[in-house]
């Protein structure tokens, strides 16, 4: 599905090495939890893969095409294809939560009628289909980024990132939240997990890549937290 083929990136007239030869593959459907330390390459990775960043050298191939020889007027659709939550929610606080979840789809020109059938059943699947009405304010954290995870699976994504997205919660809304994650991948998303809670990702025994220093220097099945 994803394929990182040598792929490098610098910073600063390549003072900074952010990414270092990368040879990376994701298949449709894994869980796969991004490790390592600040600094070591995770945001660049990501940034990659939703081409807010382009590389270097190498190439980097959803579905088979090349993103990095996607033109900017031909990116929007194809990051319509993965949807992005972060520790930083931001939702908007004069909408209801349904209201949030319709946002991201108007913004994709997707029709009414299919806005008004597919926000309950995406409220739903987060547990949060009680809470349609409910203004940001009036939710806990975990409630938020649950509201979050549903905006980003508006455009039924086939790749969900979720880059810290337990980083602001306790750990009892940690792990539903993880839970959530793993439900979403039962369904068929491949889950891309960008963290640094090492207790979570040893719960969850999934495959797990670990950079430092812009290189890949571990990556195994049913594996624990490794740095």
């Amino acid at each position: 599905m994803i394929k990182f083929k040598q792929v490098s990136k610098t910073y600063k007239n390549g003072q900074i090495v952010a990414l270092s030869d990368i040879d990376f593959e994701i298949s449709q459907g894994e869980f796969i939890s991004i490790v390592g330390k600040s600094g070591a390459g995770k945001s660049t990775l990501l940034s990659l893969i939703t081409l807010e960043e382009r590389p270097d050298t190498g190439e980097i191939l959803i579905e088979g095409q090349n993103i990095a020889q996607v033109r900017a007027n031909e990116a929007f659709y194809l990051r319509r294809k993965i949807g992005v939550v972060y520790q930083d929610i931001k939702l908007l606080p004069a909408r209801t939560a349904a209201e949030n979840v319709a946002f991201a789809m108007e913004v994709g020109g997707v029709e009414n009628a299919v806005i008004e059938r597919d926000v309950p059943k995406i409220l739903d699947l987060v547990g949060l289909k009680d809470k349609a009405g409910a203004f940001p304010n009036e939710l806990s954290g975990g409630e938020k980024q649950r509201i979050a995870i549903a905006r980003a699976l508006a455009h039924k994504p086939v790749l969900l990132i979720a880059d810290e997205p337990t980083g602001n919660l306790d750990d009892g809304n940690a792990w539903d939240i993880l839970q959530l994650l793993l439900k979403i991948n039962q369904f068929g998303t491949t889950v891309l997990l960008a963290t640094h809670a090492a207790d979570i990702v040893d719960r969850i025994k999934r495959r797990v890549v670990t950079l430092d220093g812009g290189k890949i220097v571990h990556d195994k099945q049913n594996s624990k937290y490794v740095i």
